[in-house]
């Protein structure tokens, strides 16, 4: 029996870590969801581990930081660090890699790992404290229909008989990259090439952990193989008792009991180590992404919006921002105060930052790996191969400072012609528009981040100009929820601004004389 139920804002199909962090991000703004997750509790595969600076960022606005950090299974004072070895894991030549302490000064907190089942059951717990958001664990979507009028979600109880009927202004898939929502929205996909299969192990071992005491501080290894033409071997560790999980390319066809992947970890360590098996699974390493992140009153989000294999620990962040940015935007559709270009906005924002991530960021450093690998080997040439190394790590460190993900020149957001939303940027304090706003202490003692919401915030050095008191006058009438905050001089020599408009999600809708912010919110809400 099919039972109707009652209608809501937002339906999103998919609870991992994305769906989960929009209902959050949802019922904070007073905007009803509901969430539909096939699985009951969260799968214990560990991956999604690496959450950056940004990314806790959001969990600090989502009232969950606390909590992510007491579940961490990495202890802090080890370390959470990685590196990059070539040939073997224990080879000679090796360098520290992903090093997210080097922009720290630009972000509100720390970076944090832990398995992404650890991040779900936080998150989890967080939704179960907002009435607005009601999760449905144990439901899968079979259907969705739109029309003017809403959408109409079908789900069918795992391993039961019972089916609902869920009425809404909108849903957002976030149920991965087979998605249901995408197919049933007719949301076509790019799909780029790097088709490989590829193997996750998770494994224990005291040996291995034993071997690895060589390398304190180091969480999680990459290893370079000249054989494997640019594709990375991974071991990542779950724990300090032994816990790992290991990514790898291996041949198409390859099974459960077709390979001997004791022996296959072996080789990439470069040492024979006691292993017992805890998972062995398969999947596809391939760049896809949806051709268009919206349809009518569909969207797509994490990895139902874009895939990519899980290099340089892009992907969760990627996802996390996604509901990020379209939190606030459903939100301020449903309470009435979006101007109509607002919810596009969401495609023109988010989609070009992924294809800069996977084409400037991932696809590049698989070639630029494949490169270095055929040009120099240690075993022909050491000194052309030593010198290079160094400067590969030089590399390293530059990739971190300029993966800055922004929408300068998106539709709501002014920029420069020819500019438009990339990956691609530089870390400063300076508040530019379309770029993530930088810390900074404000008079009485805060800082700035402490006095963000979920609504807009007006930080400026003169709040008494007439302009403040006009866009405020604007924000009433018009529903928008809109923050005065005063700064003081360091943070008005530090932003380069004395006003700055910053969105609900912390990035910079506008910046210059308080005189001149005129219809700065009109465009920053879609006007």
């Amino acid at each position: 029996m099919t039972q109707h139920g009652d209608r809501t804002g937002v339906v999103i199909v998919g609870g991992g870590p994305v769906g989960t962090g929009l209902a959050i991000a949802l019922a904070q703004r007073g905007v009803e969801s509901v969430l539909v997750e096939r699985y009951r509790s969260p799968q214990p595969i560990p991956k999604g581990q690496n959450l950056t600076q940004r990314t806790m960022e959001h969990f600090h606005f989502w009232g969950a930081e606390k909590a992510l950090r007491s579940a961490r299974t990495i202890p802090r004072e080890y370390g959470i660090g990685g590196m990059t070895a070539y040939g073997t894991l224990l080879s000679e030549y090796h360098y520290d890699w992903l090093q997210r302490e080097l922009v720290r000064p630009y972000y509100f907190t720390d970076n944090e790992r832990l398995p992404q089942y650890a991040t779900e059951a936080v998150l989890r717990a967080r939704l179960a404290e907002l009435p607005a958001a009601q999760p449905l664990y144990g439901w899968s979507a079979e259907a969705v229909e739109q029309d003017e009028a809403g959408v109409r979600v079908t789900v069918a109880e795992r391993g039961g008989e019972a089916r609902r009927v869920l009425s809404a202004d909108y849903v957002v898939g976030c149920d991965g990259s087979r998605s249901t929502v995408r197919e049933a929205a007719g949301i076509t996909q790019t799909r780029s090439d790097h088709d490989r299969l590829m193997v996750l192990l998770v494994f224990r071992s005291r040996g291995l952990n034993e071997l690895l005491r060589r390398y304190p501080g180091k969480s999680y290894y990459n290893v370079l193989h000249p054989d494997l033409e640019g594709y990375w071997q991974f071991f990542g560790r779950v724990d300090l008792e032994g816990g790992f999980f290991f990514h790898a390319p291996v041949p198409a066809g390859t099974t459960k009991d077709s390979m001997d992947f004791a022996a296959y970890l072996h080789r990439a360590a470069g040492a024979e180590f006691d292993v017992e098996f805890q998972h062995i699974g398969f999947w596809d390493l391939r760049f896809a992404i949806a051709d268009s992140y919206r349809t009518g009153r569909a969207f797509v989000a994490g990895d139902a919006a874009h895939s990519h294999p899980p290099y340089g620990g892009y992907g969760i962040n990627t996802g996390l921002e996604d509901a990020a940015n379209l939190a606030w935007k459903l939100a301020a559709e449903l309470q009435g105060w979006a101007g109509p270009g607002l919810l596009d906005s969401y495609d023109a924002e988010r989609r070009p930052v992924f294809a800069s991530t996977a084409g400037d960021f991932i696809g590049k450093s698989i070639e630029v790996d494949r490169e270095f690998l055929a040009a120099y080997d240690p075993a022909r040439d050491r000194a052309g191969f030593e010198a290079e190394w160094s400067a590969r790590q030089g590399g390293a460190k530059s990739e971190v400072a300029s993966f800055e993900p922004n929408y300068e020149g998106s539709p709501i957001i002014p920029g420069p012609p020819g500019r438009g939303p990339s990956a691609l940027g530089s870390h400063t304090l300076a508040a530019r528009p379309g770029h993530h706003l930088a810390p900074q202490p404000l008079p009485d003692g805060r800082n700035v981040f402490e006095a963000l919401g979920p609504g807009f915030t007006l930080l400026t050095a003169a709040p008494q100009d007439g302009a403040v008191a006009a866009m405020s006058a604007d924000a009433v009438r018009r529903g928008i929820p809109l923050n005065v905050v005063t700064i003081g001089p360091e943070a008005r020599e530090a932003y380069g601004a004395e006003a700055v408009l910053v969105r609900p999600d912390q990035f910079v809708a506008w910046a210059g004389q308080a005189a001149e912010a005129g219809d700065a919110l009109e465009r920053a809400t879609g006007g």
